[in-house]
């Protein structure tokens, strides 16, 4: 499996090289090739390079701040995607001492990778100002700054620094999704909708107001709620299901839940079917979701749960299947042992089954 840390390939740094050198042509290619390939290369984790790269920049580019800034400028618009992450990191390295400069540039750089993360340092240092910088770029033109003043407050942004103030009162940040909750840009619409997953991790109530405000004004607005709710969701919170039309369950059983086989291996799937038995005379709207129980270390079952189906079911059985990848991820690690399947409807849970899995 190719790893993100492995973009940063020989070839990467041949290519990147001669496009500074054509901008800045005192660049020494060979000293900062050589800050790259030292003794702690090979063992660093992708923001490790990330920022190794930054510090490689530091030592190569313009002793001046704004002259460097100013090379990087010019090269950016032929680095684009997220191995050019290191652009907006050399000011998160650099620049928070320069606070309106380096300001211009985030805003500069997040067209190409994006300053998500190098944006939230300015944040815990300068949190009042940052946030009015933040609610300027909610209403530019381009579509990725927009995203940057949603995407960079995020309270839980995976990668990212903590933001403790942002955590424990995020009404700061509210006027910005304000702004940008009926975006055109779906890029930006994504960034809304999982910056109020976050906050609803550590206030529902805040995020259930804001849903039932929001709710019914617009498809757009309609589908930020519902995915900016997709763990109170997840969590079977009633208030959550009943604004989507999820209400309490009525004669709905789960029959004849089974695994297609009882042992599987990393790399496989895990397959099960199941038969879902609406048992009244009415059409009800339903949440079907399923729990992987994932083996600790210490023999534990740790459930996390997965969305299978939403949508009126009406009387009579319907049957259900899915596959469950074991593939290899970075994010988890496998335990041999017993593991379980469980369905929940509503929030219900409604059976459950154990697998075996051999590692």
């Amino acid at each position: 499996m190719e790893l993100l840390k492995d973009l940063y390939s020989p070839s990467f740094f041949d290519r990147f090289i001669t496009l500074v050198k054509e901008k800045y042509p005192s660049f020494d290619g060979d000293r900062f090739r050589g800050s790259i390939y030292d003794g702690n290369w090979d063992t660093e984790a992708f923001k490790q390079r990330m920022r190794h790269i930054a510090c490689s920049l530091t030592e190569t580019l313009p002793s001046s701040y704004p002259e460097a800034l100013e090379v990087l400028k010019a090269v950016a618009p032929q680095c684009r995607g997220v191995e050019y992450l290191f652009f907006p990191d050399f000011i998160e390295l650099n620049g928070l001492g320069s606070y309106e400069l380096s300001m211009e540039f985030l805003q500069t750089f997040t067209p190409y990778s994006s300053s998500e993360f190098a944006v939230r340092p300015f944040l815990l240092r300068e949190p009042v100002l940052t946030l009015e910088h933040m609610k300027q770029w909610a209403r530019h033109e381009n579509e990725h700054i927009r995203r940057l003043a949603s995407e960079g407050c995020r309270p839980r942004l995976p990668w990212a620094s903590n933001l403790p103030a942002l955590r424990e009162d995020p009404r700061p940040i509210l006027p910005i999704l304000e702004t940008l909750k009926e975006d055109p840009s779906e890029y930006v619409r994504k960034s809304v909708a999982n910056n109020l997953n976050d906050i609803s991790k550590d206030h529902p109530e805040l995020v259930l107001k804001l849903a039932k405000d929001w709710y019914g004004k617009s498809p757009a607005t309609n589908w930020i709620v519902k995915h900016g709710c997709r763990s109170l969701l997840r969590k079977g919170d009633s208030r959550a299901l009943s604004l989507f039309g999820y209400e309490e369950i009525r004669s709905i059983s789960v029959h004849a839940l089974e695994v297609k086989t009882r042992s599987i291996a990393e790399g496989e799937d895990l397959a099960f079917t199941f038969r879902l038995v609406n048992e009244s005379e009415d059409i009800q709207a339903l949440r079907v979701d399923y729990e992987i129980g994932y083996r600790k270390k210490n023999g534990t079952l740790a459930p996390k749960r997965f969305k299978l189906t939403e949508k009126p079911f009406g009387p009579g059985a319907h049957p259900l299947a899915k596959r469950h990848s074991f593939k290899l991820l970075t994010t988890r690690t496998y335990y041999a042992g017993e593991h379980e399947v469980r369905i929940l409807v509503n929030g219900t849970p409604m059976a459950a089954v154990s697998f075996e899995f051999t590692g």
